[in-house]
């Protein structure tokens, strides 16, 4: 075995967004995958294996490593590829390969710098099992089981049933992320189904949850997996319209299909499906699990809130890309909506998509709509839904009342996301048509669950009514933005392909035959259709040959039914109109042809169980031949064809690209794992067949009876249609006979019985390329017409006077037919000949005529006369109804039957002593209606009844050609009898009415160039013009009654008049049977044990023989063979060799009285031979046995075949073949019975177990024609061990394991008087899982383990255990760990504490039982546990007790003289041991996701232990409100193993008042563990440590047990030398120094030759110290895990010695902190307000409160009218809480009401939480910012507030790791002083609002009681002292510049008006100026005054003198006012100083 464990990889340079690696590795072709990590450096450390098998490594032998990224497009994945090279493996195979830091290359062979690590060695069997060396990469259980379960996601999932099913659902919420808003109070909702469950309200937009959901179903795996999962996160604050803040929404199918039925810590993105383009609301991380009976849920040990995850990029979501799609359905018409008769629909088509609905318009009373409407359904992608739902509905008047029809399209069908086929492939979007969709409606098909992959069809879910078609298109867009849902197109659109091109197909069958049927007592027929056509109970359309002439049902001879129609079989043409797919369907066909083959090779694969068949080979490699040649088989171009859409050309694309992949992998496929190869390869052709664009309804046979559809068989249309290119573009039974098995619809008929089995060939095509239709070598067609001729007897004359109500001329149903002179011949046909009457002999067989006897009754009726007497009544003699009938004198004896005792009167029922019972005669009939056995005198009528038996005679011919003769007679007549009842051919004295038919035949004209039988259409009995017209004008009449609903005229209602086609076959042909039968087996070993009275009953089309009966036996073997002869055949024997009949095999059981029941039905085809001289004999093959279609149950092993009689061969009454008989049963031929060798059966007999009420049980075990038993028990109660060891003998047994033969176990019980009861059995189907070579050289008998010691070692232990060490040391080593320490870090689940040498105390978790750990074999390698049930048990029959022991099966010679082999098993001396009283530690450690039990969604847990009569636990211990409680409790208590060995571990939910409810429990065998030689009893630790928290618990030293080891292996006790350094074990020398390179450093370790034993102790695949998790079951939910409990058990013999102390597993308590913030000031905070002086402030003040604590919220102070964003506080915030460090988590108990019981704990991260407000006094607060912090990691502050920005908070920085934010926990540097941002949501992104400087402290308890410290400013005010705040005053400002701010008012609100009147006033002024001007200048321009030269000079001076000095007093007071105003304000602050 080559194992690979992949360490890590570096990508260089780092991918943004951070990619998600994951590393496939190709060896020899078989490639391997790691898991999905995160980030550009991921590490794994997972381990891959490839098995060798028989080819060993090549120095040419490499590996390929390729690393790709999951999260890229399917383009852009590849990251680097590198080529490891294994030849020094070859060179030194025992060392390992170590490749570190390999570079990767791209696709030029570049180098990428990128590097991976990996280590690769090569594994022998030695180092996988364990037995010697140590070696350097031991490989544990755990991963060869993870290795095993790695499939790709393609692989064939397990079987549902179609019966309701318990299920599951859980859905755990952890926490939120980035959610959109700002101040949100968010609470989750989940909808699970119809349940609906609710969160806690939380506070912030990072809401951590940690709550967990169930629902539980009881449903059909269908309908459960349509049910939706929806979560939706809301905000409690807003209304509940505009609460929601994001959903997601997924189908529970997509949960459970998904790996592992869950998924598990994703992170969901949220979306608001009304806002589409509003994108990812935020991300909530679940885990969903649907589960199933049987399935496990994935153990989670990680914590619920770990940095693990900070550190992912928790941003993405794995589950929902970034991208939004717009689902585009083009809806444009539909036709055909039919609902009921004499309706006209008003229909509304409805779109659903993951709950959301959206409709179209309602088109009234139509049924052609015309929408042309577009419907736009926004989603994300991968689409989270497996259906796109489409139903019409009926909307009259605007209610919808009733539905028309559905239809879903799988979305799987018509996208893909690119991981069908490996390589480069993308994938392509959902997209569709422009095509129809078919609609279903009405009665619906049972549920089956069919091969997984396979195409279901439609009406398995819709229904298997026609009911129209849609035509529409989707189209998926990415980018565009479409915000309307529904929208018209425009008018312009025409349905063009709707109106076009469309075709006149023809479909033909042939009926070939109908058996296996019930008992029909009315006529049947079949009637085909497809779609509408051949519908004959919808007159709407145009009657066609779609439905056989009636027949009667007759008697087989056994226990079913059959159709006698012989060499006449019935034939219907039906004719349609669909459009041209023929290039849809030539593609699927070719897929089919592949996939059939590839299955039928697999299936006898299968069947062939032995891996040393030579035919195995030869097999697989025809499998293969025949795969290649199938694959590189050209589809059909897609592209060429005009009517292709874009689905036809990628699907077209996907298959090529599929079937190259599979071709190119069979081709180098090895013969190895070929059935789980071949099985994946047909699953991923069957993903690739199905075709939604198949406009072609499937075609429908409908077997009815009175008119009513009884029964059905699907047929696909695909499977039926004919193509001109060549027969494998032809349907695969296109034109062949074919068995189609009938089913009852849903809720009809007997349960688990088909119908019948009809066998008929089809024909589907284009009527053009019918004119050579013959479907089959042999046969003719014949058409007539059919009417029948009526008359009554009506005064002892025949006539038409009687008839009354009954038509002269009526059907075979006496419904009204046309005369014979009114038909008319159909277009294309003329008469030939004139009408003839032809008796319908079908109709006149006797039901019962293959009965082997029949029973006659004649009633002998008197009457009393006037005197009293008895005479004979008016009609003596009557049937059992009163009817006249024959007197039993003159009743004949009919042909062919004989009488051996004559009438008798009949005495067996209430009647007196003549046979006579009497009544009181009631007119008119005058019968009487109660019979009575005593004669009373007022009595009128008695009657009695005379019977006798006739026999069949045994003449010449047999019972087939007697009826065949019957039928075959040509007399004319009438025929006798009334409607309704059974006619005959003989008149009898009380026939009153007689009938005959009367036929026609019909012959087609000259050849038109298609099949003649096409043209037969519409009635014959009017011209098809005059029809045609008659037509239109009920369609133009039609068209304008809108208002009223259109009812069908008189006419209408008349039965259509159609001919009859059959095909007649002159000469039969014979074959003989041969069905050799072996055995039979249950594969349901928890169900029936034993078949009571087992026999096979063969059926093959009307014959059926059965096998002889057999005793009661789990594994009857019948070895007969079943011979028919002289079967009777119609077609052409190469007809019949290519689609041979189905043979039945029935497995049928009789009870104690006689009472049959079939318990199951296979059927196949046999192996057809028409010349014996080329035969082979077939060989014998396992056939499923089913009660019901496709639930398989059991298997027979058997072969049939099936050969044609020659005229040589068909001389005498012999068989073909020479069989032996023997006692007059043939048996099976000799080279097909097995091969028969003399074995030894040795069985280890140990005793019994959970025996009830026996007293003295002995154990009978019988194995074919041997048998053995032991003495009884004689004391029961106190030992029940056998007294002896072994029962052996020998026998002949069949060396195949196809014949291997089973073991049954009885348990007796010896009661008083020597009565012996059978209490309990038990089947061993195969011993060849026992075999064993007793003289191979490595094999080592079982052998019991040593339970006692003796006193020198015990001694030696004492002095151990009791030397003195230094409890200082001791304890102060104590305060660093505990045991907790050592789970958490084998889980990882939280972050404990640093510690140097935890690698020496290190455990395994093991995730399941230890039972269940692979490696450890169930623990049952001593003895194993077999069940043991009631000697005729039921279905769901309970255990009663259980046998331990072993079985071992050898040759033994069959010469006495020759040397026999070992004994397997001795008689131990060490038996004595038993009972053996032990010491029992049951650890319980916790429990996981328990099942609610409280309407609080919670439960209070507590334990209980149950062990024999102890029982300990006590319910006051409970776990209050917690679904996942940590006990750590161990309990302690003594018990007698094996009297007590079955130790119940019950968890219970503690309720005040009702009785508690009991959770789940779980059982441990502790017998088991105590024998197996794994050493299950008390774990092995890492270290042998002799003191401290980690000591050796164990009773004896590890070299003991090494040396009880030894002695169980058969190997020589271990030698160890003085110094205890150096060991010789098992032939070879071991060393410390190996294992302990260095001195060890861990505290208290043992002396040097316990720990050299100890680590050999680990070497050899022994248990080591764990923790195992156990499924917790209840009764009321069997197969559902409740919940998990994770324990261990410790089990110390006191024989052994006193055990080491127990473990301290108490839980750990959390510690008291205190967090003290001090917010010194705020910077940079975004102002929300502006103040009257336009300047931006804010009144700020800041809340802060740790998460989960928001009841202790506290707030600073108010720095009023801040402008500038730097507000001063010097505020003081305490927070106490409770803190577990090891977990780093909060822990908060308090009680959720006040009226609630106890207190709730509940568990959430350390954050704290800092938010800035604007304060304001008439609105609610403004908020301006958040800061969150996590203190456990939290990033370090800025030193200034210019270094502080968001990148600081950034979880997932793009930068390189040295420029990478630091992060540190504050538990540890317990004090940090800087500046922190805030930021707030604005336009669906975040921003910087501002930074905060603040001071944390962490104290504990008791730091926190030495440095007290206030609240606020509140004293104590210390630690550091805080002064108030320095703040401006700004009150005043308003004051200090009233004109300023006065201004500013005014000019704000009235700028505009003020310029405007400003303007005015200018102008106005200059205007008036002028005006008052113009005079002035006019009279001086007019007049011209003369000027002054010179002026008065002192004037003008002191005028300048006087403005000069007032400027210079005005000026300096102002001067002065302002110096002083600021001078004044700058001295405020001082004297505040």
């Amino acid at each position: 075995m080559l194992r690979v464990v992949v360490e890590s990889t570096k990508i260089h340079p780092p991918l943004t967004p951070p990619p998600r690696p994951c590393v496939s590795v190709f060896f020899r072709d078989v490639k391997k995958n790691t898991s999905e990590a995160e980030g550009n450096n991921p590490t794994w450390n997972e381990t891959l294996i490839w098995h060798l098998w028989n080819r060993p490594l090549q120095n040419d032998s490499f590996l390929q490593v390729i690393l790709q990224d999951l999260g890229a497009a399917k383009e852009e994945r590849f990251v680097g590829m590198a080529t490891v090279l294994l030849k020094p493996l070859v060179k030194k195979p025992k060392e390992v390969l170590f490749v570190k830091d390999l570079a990767l290359l791209n696709h030029s062979m570049l180098p990428t710098g990128c590097t991976i690590t990996l280590h690769v060695a090569h594994m022998t069997k030695q180092d996988i099992k364990k037995t010697g060396d140590e070696g350097l990469l031991d490989i544990t259980a755990g991963e060869v089981a993870r290795q095993k379960q790695m499939v790709p996601s393609y692989a064939v999932r397990k079987e549902l049933s179609s019966k309701p099913q318990h299920f599951q659902v859980q859905v755990k919420v952890f926490e939120a992320r980035q959610l959109m808003g700002n101040d949100l109070k968010p609470v989750v909702k989940v909808v699970i189904g119809s349940q609906q469950y609710y969160t806690r309200t939380k506070r912030g937009n990072n809401p951590f949850f940690n709550e967990i959901f169930f629902q539980n179903f009881h449903e059909i795996p269908a309908k459960f997996f349509d049910d939706s999962i929806l979560i939706q996160v809301m905000n409690s604050r807003m209304l509940r319209s505009n609460a929601e803040i994001g959903r997601f929404q997924t189908d529970i199918g997509f949960i459970y299909h998904s790996p592992g039925h869950a998924l598990q810590r994703k992170w969901l993105g949220l979306c608001q499906p009304n806002e589409p383009n509003n994108g990812v609301r935020g991300y909530l991380k679940v885990t969903i699990c649907a589960l199933g009976v049987g399935d496990q849920a994935p153990v989670d040990q990680k914590p619920p809130y770990g940095d693990d995850d900070i550190k992912i990029h928790i941003y993405k979501s794995t589950m929902v890309p970034m991208k939004k799609a717009h689902l585009q359905f083009y809806i444009y018409c539909a036709e055909d909506l039919h609902l009921k008769k004499h309706h006209l629909v008003s229909p509304m088509l409805e779109v659903e998509l993951i709950g959301e609905k959206l409709n179209t318009q309602v088109k009234t009373q139509t049924e052609n709509p015309i929408w042309n409407q577009v419907l736009t359904v926004h989603t994300q992608l991968p689409c989270l839904s497996s259906y796109i739902k489409f139903r019409v509905l009926d909307c009259p008047k605007g209610s919808c009342s009733g539905e028309i029809g559905t239809v879903s399209l799988v979305l799987n069908h018509i996208s893909s996301t690119g991981a069908e086929v490996e390589g480069m492939y993308s994938g392509f979007l959902p997209c569709f048509g422009p095509s129809f969709l078919t609609l279903h409606g009405g009665k619906k098909a049972p549920f089956r669950i069919q091969e997984e992959g396979a195409i279901i069809p439609s009406s398995v879910k819709d229904g298997l009514a026609y009911r129209g078609r849609i035509f529409l298109e989707l189209v998926t867009r990415i980018t565009t933005h479409h915000n309307t849902k529904i929208g018209d197109l425009s008018q312009e659109v025409t349905n063009v392909e709707k109106q076009q091109n469309r075709q006149k197909y023809g479909l033909c069958v042939i009926f070939l035959s109908c058996t296996m049927m019930p008992n029909f007592k009315d006529l049947i027929q079949f009637e085909v259709s497809i779609g509408h056509y051949g519908n004959k109970m919808d007159l709407n359309y145009k009657p066609l040959i779609s439905t056989t002439q009636y027949s009667p049902v007759i008697y087989d001879g056994n226990i079913y039914h059959y159709v006698p129609w012989y060499n006449t079989k019935p034939v219907v043409a039906v004719t349609s109109y669909w459009e041209d797919v023929s290039f849809r369907m030539s593609c699927l066909n070719l897929l089919h042809f592949t996939r059939d083959r590839l299955k039928a090779n697999l299936d006898t694969l299968k069947s062939l169980r032995n891996p040393r068949d030579p035919a195995l080979n030869l097999q697989w490699e025809k499998l293969l031949r025949e795969l290649v040649e199938d694959c590189k088989r050209p589809l059909p171009c897609i592209y060429d064809q005009p009517k292709a859409t874009n689905l036809d050309k990628e699907r077209w694309q996907l298959r090529n690209l599929l079937l190259m992949e599979l071709a190119q992998k069979a081709q180098v496929a090895q013969p190895r794992d070929m059935v789980a190869t071949a099985e994946d390869w047909l699953y991923r052709l069957n993903t690739m067949l199905p075709e939604p664009q198949v406009s072609l309804p499937d075609v429908m046979i409908w077997l009815m009876a009175k008119d009513q559809r009884v029964a059905y068989a699907h047929v696909p249309s695909h499977s039926i249609l004919f193509s001109r290119t060549g027969a494998l573009h032809c349907g695969k039974f296109c034109g062949k006979m074919q068995t189609l098995l009938l089913q009852y619809p849903e809720g009809e008929g007997q349960k688990d019985t088909l119908p019948a089995h009809l066998r008929v060939c089809m024909w589907l095509g284009n009527i053009v390329d019918s004119s050579d239709l013959q479907l089959l070598q042999e046969g003719k067609m014949v058409v007539y017409a059919e009417t029948y001729e009526n008359q009554a007897k009506y005064k002892d004359q025949w006539g038409q006077q009687g008839l009354y109500h009954c038509p002269n001329f009526s059907d075979v149903l006496g419904r009204k037919a046309l005369p014979k002179e009114d038909f008319k011949e159909p277009s294309g046909w003329h008469w030939q000949g004139t009408w003839t009457v032809e008796p319908q002999r079908r109709l006149l067989l006797d039901t019962d005529i293959n009965k082997s006897q029949m029973l006659d009754e004649v009633y002998e009726n008197q009457q009393r006369d006037v005197t009293g007497a008895w005479v004979p009544a008016a009609t003596p003699n009557t049937d059992v109804n009163g009817q006249p009938v024959e007197a039993r004198e003159n009743v004949k004896c009919p042909p062919g039957w004989q009488v051996k005792k004559n009438w008798t009167v009949e005495l067996n029922h209430a009647v007196d002593n003549e046979g006579w019972e009497y009544g009181v005669g009631i007119q008119p009939s005058g019968l009487p209606q109660v019979w009575n056995a005593v004669e009373k005198t007022y009595y009128s009528r008695r009657r009695r009844r005379w019977v006798r038996v006739r026999y069949r005679k045994h003449g010449e011919l047999s019972l087939e050609e007697e009826t065949l003769s019957f039928l075959q007679l040509e007399e004319e007549g009438w025929e006798y009898g009334t409607i309704g009842s059974k006619f005959d051919l003989n008149p009898q004295p009380q026939s009153r009415f007689r009938r005959r038919c009367w036929h026609r035949s019909l012959a087609p004209n000259k050849d038109k160039g298609i099949a003649p039988i096409f043209l037969l259409e519409g009635s014959l009995g009017k011209d098809l013009k005059k029809q045609a017209e008659e037509e239109e004008i009920r369609a133009s009449s039609r068209s304008k009654t809108t208002r009223f609903p259109w009812r069908p005229a008189p006419e209408d209602t008349q039965q259509p008049h159609l001919p009859f086609i059959y095909c007649i076959f002159n000469k039969p042909h014979y074959y003989q049977l041969f069905c050799y039968i072996y055995q039979a087996r249950n594969l349901m070993a928890n169900r029936i044990q034993t078949f009571q009275e087992p026999f096979i009953r063969l059926v093959f089309l009307n014959h059926s023989q059965r096998t002889q009966i057999l005793k009661s036996s789990a594994a009857p073997t019948w070895a007969q063979t079943l011979i028919f002869q002289h079967l009777l055949l119609y077609e052409s024997p190469q007809d019949t060799k290519e689609s041979p009949p189905l043979v039945a095999l029935e497995l049928w059981q009789r009870d104690s009285q006689g009472k049959e029941s079939c318990w199951g039905r296979s059927i196949w085809s046999p192996v057809v031979w028409l010349d014996v001289q080329h035969r082979v004999l077939p060989p014998m093959r396992w056939h499923p046995l089913a009660k019901q279609l496709g639930e398989e149950e059991g298997e027979v092993l058997a072969s049939c075949e099936l050969i044609l009689e020659t005229e040589v061969l068909g001389e005498g009454n012999l068989p073909i073949l020479s069989v032996p008989l023997k006692n007059g049963v043939y048996a099976l031929p000799k080279s097909m019975q097995p091969t028969l060798r003399k074995m030894a059966v040795e069985i280890l007999v140990w005793g019994l177990r959970n025996m009830r009420q026996v007293r003295s049980p002995q154990l009978l075990v019988e194995c074919w024609e041997e048998a053995g038993h032991t003495e009884p028990i004689r004391n029961f109660q106190t030992n029940p061990n056998f007294a002896e060891s072994v029962i052996f003998f020998t026998l002949f047994m069949p060396t195949e394991e196809a014949y291997a033969l089973p073991l049954m176990l009885k348990v007796v019980d010896n009661q008083d008087f020597g009565q012996q009861t059978v209490v309990g059995q038990a089947n061993i189907d195969s011993l060849h899982p026992y075999f064993c070579d007793p003289w191979a050289s490595n094999y080592v008998p079982p052998r019991l383990p040593k339970l006692a010691v003796n006193k020198r070692q015990l001694l030696d232990y004492f002095t151990e255990k009791f030397w003195f060490k230094s409890s200082e040391v001791e304890d102060e080593y104590e305060e660093v760990v505990d045991w907790w320490s050592k789970l958490f870090w084998a889980t990882g689940e939280a972050k404990s504490l640093k510690f140097k040498d935890k690698d020496y105390h290190t455990l395994e978790v093991y995730d399941c039982e230890l039972e269940a750990v692979p490696a450890f074999r169930g623990l049952q390698d001593f003895c194993e546990t077999f069940k043991l049930y009631k000697e005729q048990p039921k279905s769901d029959s309970p255990v009663v007790g259980e046998f331990k022991g072993l079985f071992r099966v050898y040759p033994f010679p069959e010469n006495p003289e020759d040397p026999q082999p070992p004994r397997q098993f001795s008689v131990w001396p060490g038996k004595e041991d038993f009972p053996q009283q032990c010491l029992v530690r049951v650890y319980v450690v916790r429990a996981i996701n328990l099942q609610p039990q409280d309407y609080n969604g919670l439960c209070d847990p507590y334990v209980i232990l149950k062990l024999g009569q102890t029982k300990l636990g006590n319910r006051n211990m409970y776990q209050p409100n917690t679904l996942n409680p940590i006990f750590g409790m161990m309990f302690e208590l003594s018990c007698t193993i094996p009297l007590e060995k079955d130790l119940e571990i019950e968890l219970y939910d503690f309720d005040l008042l009702s009785p508690d409810d009991k959770i789940g429990a779980t059982v441990i065998d502790l017998e088991n563990r105590l024998l197996s030689g794994f050493g299950a009893r008390c774990g092995l630790s890492q270290s042998y440590c002799q003191a401290g928290p980690f000591r050796w618990r164990d009773q004896v030293l590890p070299s003991v047990l090494l040396e009880h080891h030894a002695k169980r292996k058969g190997l020589p006790p271990p030698v160890f030398n003085t110094a205890g350094d150096s060991v010789y074990y098992n032939g070879k020398k071991f060393k410390l120094r190996r294992f302990e390179p260095q001195p060890p450093t861990a505290h208290y370790l043992g002396p040097k030759k316990e720990r050299l034993a100890l680590h050999l102790l680990h070497t050899q695949g022994l248990v080591p110290e764990h923790v195992e998790t156990r499924m917790l079951y209840s009764n009321s939910q069997p197969g559902i895990n409740q919940g998990k409990v994770q324990m261990w058990v410790d089990i110390f013999p006191k024989k052994l010695g006193p055990p080491g102390s127990p473990v301290n597993i108490l839980p750990r308590q959390p510690k008291r902190y205190e967090l003290r913030c001090i917010i010194w000031r705020t910077a940079h905070v975004d102002l929300k307000s502006i103040n009257l002086s336009n300047e931006k402030m804010s009144d700020i003040y800041i809340k802060g409160w740790l998460f989960g604590l928001e009841k202790d919220m506290q707030k600073t102070d108010i720095h009023y009218q801040c402008l500038t964003g730097e507000g001063s506080f010097n505020w003081r915030f305490i927070f106490t809480f409770d803190y577990l460090v090891a977990e780093q988590m909060c822990v908060l108990s308090e009680k959720d009401y006040i009226w609630s019981l106890d207190p709730t704990v509940t568990k959430f991260p350390a954050r704290l939480i800092i938010q800035v407000w604007d304060n304001d006094i008439f609105s609610t607060d403004g908020f301006l910012g958040v800061l969150e912090l996590d203190l456990s990691d939290m990033p370090l502050p800025a030193q200034h507030a210019k270094l502080c920005s968001l990148k600081m908070m950034d979880a997932d920085p793009k930068w390189p790791h040295f420029l990478q934010h630091k992060y540190f926990s504050l538990f540890k540097k317990k004090t940090v002083t800087g500046w922190w941002p805030c930021q707030v949501l604005e336009d669906g992104k975040w921003h910087l609002s501002g930074k905060v400087k603040m001071t944390l402290e962490m104290l504990s308890e008791k730091e926190a009681l030495i440095r007290p410290a206030g609240r606020g400013h509140s004293e104590p005010n210390q630690y550091p002292i805080l002064h108030p705040p320095l703040r401006t005053n700004t009150l005043l400002s308003w004051f200090q510049s009233p004109v300023k701010n006065f201004c500013y008012v005014f000019w704000k609100r009235y700028r505009i008006k003020i310029i405007v009147i400003s303007a005015i006033t200018i102008v106005g002024y200059m205007l008036f100026s002028f005006i008052y001007s113009a005079p002035k200048y006019l009279a001086m321009s007019w007049i011209k005054p003369e000027f002054r030269l010179k002026a008065p000079i002192n004037t003008i001076n002191s005028l300048k003198s006087n403005a000069s000095s007032s400027d210079l007093t005005i000026r300096h007071p102002n001067l002065e006012s302002t110096i002083g105003s600021q001078l004044k304000l700058l001295q405020e602050p001082m004297n505040h100083l």
